[in-house]
């Protein structure tokens, strides 16, 4: 009796502790280094599951499996200074052209670290997204907001390479975000220090486009980084992760099952990309969904003024609402084509459009910049 009963019992846990893994319900703790830790524990129980049950039915420890969705251990290198200043842009393509074949020169205004703030304002960094640069994705909106007054920064951050799961797009050099988002956050924390040393200003305004906004989040939570932000604007921000037009959901969905599909893609699309997939562990870390979290951290905090921009003609943060915060009063959430319908930008286009770039003036200082403006804007074809 007391052999079927330990057998029972090894047969549930082990169950529990397999379904950990096929649920990809990963560990969102805020302290680095607890992972180990707890993935230890973990990794000892399984041993002891594993140790009354029959051959050939081994439990599997997925906490750890999980616990180790920050990425590797090995840090990513210190951010790479920008060489030089491109010309300023008003579409994407040109800009990513441009880039291709000067992957580490900065846009017009941006990175000039002997800027000091004006009274009453913040140093300004921005965050590019998902396989773009600090110049293709703000070629823009740096020389707008430098001549409005601002310190204006950005980083390449998340450079890897294919062996280190970048996917594809490394073959590309001006390709960068492509890292686990975990270990960007990890590289942004010394160069966001750095920006508040140099200008000497107790806070930043953070900036995000995609990958950018959910990094912000992230690196706000992890590092403790939301004392350091005034305000946080984003933009077509992977906030709750994103479907893909179906195809990130129709994944996660099947990894749910026990069946890995997304460790193939993986290996095209970088880590990154599968990181804001809807519902990954990252994704639910910052939006303090994992099982595991700290209870004292916030998905919104209350000292941050966050606006969250979407598109209706976003097709890689979809549904597009699915980047907005609702529910706190210290949250607006913005559709770009309310008030404006003839801008149509898409995803990509989104940082080059008039209307985005003047709501972010007029959060920054809605005083100075107390209208909105309104002009066309294309879906994707963005010149």
């Amino acid at each position: 009796m007391r052999s079927t009963l330990r057998g029972s019992l090894v047969a549930l846990v082990s169950v529990i502790v397999m379904c950990g893994a096929a649920a990809q319900a990963g560990p969102a703790l805020a302290v680095p280094g607890a992972e180990s830790a707890d993935a230890a524990a973990a990794q000892r129980l399984t041993d002891y599951i594993n140790a009354g049950s029959p051959a050939g039915r081994r439990a599997v420890n997925g906490f750890k499996h999980d616990a180790d969705w920050s990425g590797p251990t090995r840090k990513l290198p210190p951010i790479p200074s920008t060489v030089g200043v491109g010309p300023r842009q008003t579409g994407f393509w040109p800009a990513f052209a441009y880039s291709q074949v000067n992957p580490r020169v900065a846009p017009p205004g941006a990175n000039d670290w002997s800027c000091k703030p004006k009274a009453g304002q913040n140093p300004v960094v921005l965050l590019h997204g998902t396989w773009e640069n600090a110049y293709d994705n703000w070629a823009a909106f740096a020389p707008v907001l430098k001549k409005a007054g601002y310190c204006v920064f950005t980083p390449n951050y998340g450079r890897t390479d294919l062996l280190d799961v970048g996917g594809l797009g490394t073959i590309l050099p001006g390709t960068n975000g492509v890292a686990k988002v975990g270990r960007s956050a990890e590289q942004i924390d010394p160069y966001i220090t750095k920006v508040l040393a140099k200008t000497g200003a107790k806070k930043i305004n953070l900036i995000g486009h995609s990958q950018g906004g959910l990094l912000a989040r992230y690196w706000m939570k992890r590092f403790n980084g939301h004392l350091k932000v005034d305000k946080l604007i984003t933009y077509g921000a992977t906030n709750n992760g994103t479907t893909l037009d179906g195809i990130g959901w129709l994944g996660r969905s099947i990894n749910n099952v026990g069946l890995d599909v997304l460790a193939p893609v993986t290996l095209l699309v970088g880590s990154a990309g599968i990181d804001q997939t809807i519902d990954s562990p990252t994704v639910k870390y910052v939006n303090n969904r994992a099982p595991f979290h700290d209870g004292g951290q916030k998905r919104v905090y209350p000292d941050v003024e966050y606006t969250i921009v979407g598109s209706r003609y976003d097709e890689v943060t979809t549904p597009y609402d699915l980047t907005f915060l609702p529910g706190y009063r210290n949250v607006k959430n913005i559709t770009l084509q309310n008030g404006c319908e003839q801008d149509t930008s898409d995803h990509i286009s989104m940082s080059y459009s008039p209307r985005a770039l003047s709501i972010a003036l007029h959060t920054l200082d809605p005083q100075r910049y107390p209208k909105l403006v309104c002009s066309s804007s294309p879906w994707f074809f963005s010149f």
